[in-house]
């Protein structure tokens, strides 16, 4: 389970001195470090499960949630996510695995996340269509649809059948708040595909 400082500190009130027995715990295993003023009770817990803790608001996307939903082929080691208004990109080095935190469009944060619970725990997580647009968004734009299919199949190694799966009104009304000239050809080359 996820603690804060605070709640320990609350937990060992009775203890002579509660800073020095949360420093034990840590030393002794009974609790471990994830960022300053954060700890975990289970070294065992899915680094995912902890990156909304870790800095937020945010939630899961890019590479991570793409392969999480089986849509691209590699395995993805970062935990990475999407936050807004930020400025720049974040990256924490955890006992629990490396979180990166880029914004995207204020606008579009908002839109297309789920909520999901493993045991305890919940986390936030893009939608597949929504994690496309967001890694789409941070990519080099392209200068049509051609040179989109060939990023999306060949950098992204996405296939054509998962492509095709995808929600083109969501697409469509996604690409309205990220001002990204890829999101843009990306609904139009679904809704061209689908037709």
């Amino acid at each position: 389970m996820i603690k804060t400082t605070n709640m320990f500190l609350e937990e060992l009130k009775d203890y002579a001195n509660p800073k020095a027995r949360l420093s034990r715990m840590v030393k002794q295993g009974e609790c471990f470090r994830v960022t300053k003023g954060l700890y975990e009770t289970d070294r065992n817990v899915p680094g995912y499960l902890l990156a909304g803790s870790i800095y937020g608001p945010s939630y899961i996307s890019f590479e991570f949630a793409l392969s999480y939903y089986g849509l691209i082929p590699e395995s993805v080691y970062t935990v990475t996510c999407a936050a807004f208004e930020k400025k720049k990109k974040k990256t924490f080095h955890t006992p629990f695995g490396v979180f990166t935190y880029r914004d995207v469009p204020s606008a579009a944060f908002p839109l297309e996340i789920v909520v999901e619970q493993e045991g305890e725990y919940f986390y936030r997580i893009a939608t597949p269509e929504k994690a496309l647009c967001d890694k789409l968004y941070t990519m080099p734009p392209v200068t049509n649809t051609k040179e989109l299919a060939a990023m999306l199949t060949e950098d992204l190694r996405m296939e054509d059948a998962e492509l095709l799966k995808f929600d083109a009104e969501k697409i469509s009304m996604l690409s309205s708040r990220y001002h990204s000239t890829n999101v843009k050809k990306l609904a139009a080359w679904i809704r061209r595909a689908k037709k």
